[in-house]
């Protein structure tokens, strides 16, 4: 079976007379930290938005474990094992980090049948939350409020959420913003554990981190791929140090 469990093609999205990405082809593989790179308005939060199912793309299509997900909802592609973070925390602070991730289990496998059962007495739920904050190196916080929880931890918590919907591919949206360097190695050690069992996305603006984690660099310059390589030959290619890097 190949290892490549998402990918697009010539993913392309217009607002108006505004083309954000034009063409996109990409993969993303298990065991692989694809990071996508570039400027403000080089078009990576809209791949994103595409990739999830939050915006239609207006060409291209989307291939999920061999299945065209181009024009499933975000609910189902996020049911399908599609999941994803964003730039700001989504987190319930007034719930504690238990709550939170038993929530998204929930939302990700609802039972309507059950009307006369206890949402919080589900096994099922109870169960991959718990896993969930185990991967995420938050067990020990299960009880704590959400909100009372450091910057880095509630990014972590955001992440223990996207893995209770059981995942097959995390899109990350900026995980690191706002970190210091003992949080930021914290996440970057996290990643490198999820990346086993997930094909990971990571888009992030803190190029030391990228290139420490990244097993293969996207850069998109005005939403086109200028280069897509492993860290090594990114930081050797002259077309991205020019449009990208500062080099010239």
């Amino acid at each position: 079976m190949s290892d490549v469990v998402l990918a697009c093609e010539r993913l392309t999205r217009r607002f108006g007379g505004l083309t954000a990405v034009h063409g996109v082809t990409l993969e993303w593989r298990l065991d692989e930290i694809h990071a996508v790179i570039g400027t403000n308005g080089a078009g990576k939060s809209t791949l994103i938005n595409m990739l999830s199912g939050e915006i239609p793309a207006s060409e291209g299509r989307i291939v999920l474990r061999g299945d065209d997900v181009t024009r499933w909802s975000q609910p189902r592609r996020a049911r399908a094992g599609i999941g994803r973070s964003y730039q700001r925390t989504t987190i319930f602070p007034e719930f504690s980090v238990f709550e939170n991730c038993r929530l998204a289990a929930q939302a990700a496998r609802q039972r309507a049948w059950a009307l006369w059962e206890s949402a919080a007495r589900c096994p099922h739920a109870t169960t991959v939350a718990h896993g969930a904050l185990s991967s995420a190196g938050l067990a020990e916080f299960a009880d704590r409020p959400a909100g009372s929880l450091s910057h880095g931890g509630k990014r972590q918590l955001e992440i223990a959420m996207c893995l209770a919907t059981q995942p097959q591919v995390l899109l990350l949206d900026e995980p690191l913003a706002g970190m210091g360097a003992e949080e930021t190695d914290r996440m970057l050690g996290l990643l490198e554990g999820l990346k086993a069992r997930h094909a990971v996305l990571l888009v992030e603006h803190d190029m030391d981190a990228v290139f420490r984690v990244a097993d293969r660099i996207t850069v998109m310059v005005n939403g086109e791929v200028i280069a897509s390589d492993t860290p090594a030959r990114i930081r050797e290619d002259e077309q991205v140090r020019i449009a990208y890097l500062g080099d010239h």
